[in-house]
């Protein structure tokens, strides 16, 4: 876990409220659309400064749509996200555009994000030119200065993405979301398609980046030893919707949602003499198209109870201050 001392702003950074993001399937000969895809229903959480939120769950629960919806890369069903107060589903274009600079991403493949036929140089710089923030000499020293913050010679700027690997074609698409000094990243599966080694070395340069621009993240990953090592807190996400949300470390020591519970069993040890036992779940994962009533684990829960079938558990509140817990379970609900 991130055990780095930091002070948060009284009201949150970014403050998401019962987003939702439904994707229309349609058939027929007029291609009318017969269901919706539920890859996002309803979620909330809040961001603040300095502040890494992690976000996991198994592939397909709707972590990276949930990312780029909060971003407005793709467009958001419902709900609303107010980032500093402001809220950001009703900017017009021109504020939309005025805001972006403040919040970047930093997508999964280091190489199909960057393109191939742009320079390095380029490839960071657009922003820059595109915001009227930089040109010229000013460019080429805000260049130099970006590529060697984040471990790159300057002397790459010339280059191609064919030409280096895939531990620094991802510290150029760091580059790239440092270039407009923003205030929020979402770093989508960042480290994920990288060695162990790079892994390591992307974190923590993330970590440094985070303490020296006050940066906030939203981490979206599937590797719970890499959230644990990095985030704050932690929200767990379940067929489009989070089911748990609790302080990094608390949440590892004792998680109470019966998926966390095997989300954290499941987790390598890294250590070939420790003793393991997963608690495997049983079942598939249900179908977005037609997701279960009331709680949607409750065909894979090993808990599972009568109501739990029927009827959607609220919010439940477990502990308190620093390992306050927040949990969408039957379990920890009243009676």
């Amino acid at each position: 876990m991130n055990d780095t001392t930091t002070q948060y702003e009284t009201s949150p950074l970014i403050s998401v409220k019962n987003l939702k993001k439904h994707f229309p399937v349609r058939s027929g000969f007029f291609s009318r659309i017969s269901a919706w895809v539920k890859a996002v229903d309803d979620l909330s959480f809040d961001i603040n400064t300095g502040e890494t939120l992690g976000l996991v769950g198994e592939s397909g629960c709707g972590k990276t749509t949930a990312g780029r919806a909060l971003l407005r890369l793709i467009e958001p069903t419902a709900g609303t996200i107010h980032f500093k107060g402001k809220d950001f589903l009703k900017m017009s274009a021109a504020e939309l555009r005025a805001m972006r600079r403040h919040l970047q991403i930093i997508f999964q493949d280091p190489y199909s994000s960057l393109n191939p036929r742009m320079t390095v140089g380029n490839i960071v710089g657009e922003a820059l030119k595109v915001h009227g923030m930089a040109t010229g000499a000013e460019l080429d020293r805000r260049l130099d200065k970006l590529l060697d913050r984040v471990g790159l010679s300057p002397s790459y700027r010339s280059r191609y993405p064919h030409e280096f690997s895939g531990g620094q074609r991802q510290r150029i698409g760091i580059a790239r979301a440092l270039a407009l000094e923003p205030c929020f990243i979402v770093c989508d599966e960042a480290v994920s398609a990288l060695d162990v080694s790079i892994q390591a070395q992307i974190i923590n340069l993330l970590r440094d980046l985070q303490a020296e621009y006050h940066l906030a993240y939203l981490f979206i990953s599937h590797d719970l030893n890499v959230v644990q090592h990095i985030a704050n807190r932690v929200a767990v996400m379940y067929l489009g919707k989070i089911v748990e949300v609790a302080p990094a470390k608390t949440l590892f020591e004792s998680p109470k949602h019966p998926y966390t519970q095997a989300l954290t069993a499941a987790n390598p040890i890294p250590d070939p003499d420790a003793v393991h036992e997963a608690k495997l779940l049983e079942g598939d994962v249900p179908s977005p198209l037609n997701p279960p009533t009331g709680c949607r684990f409750h065909t894979r829960c090993p808990n599972v109870m009568d109501k739990c079938k029927h009827i959607e558990p609220s919010l439940t509140t477990v502990g308190k201050g620093d390992k306050k817990q927040l949990v969408w379970c039957h379990l920890h609900g009243e009676a």
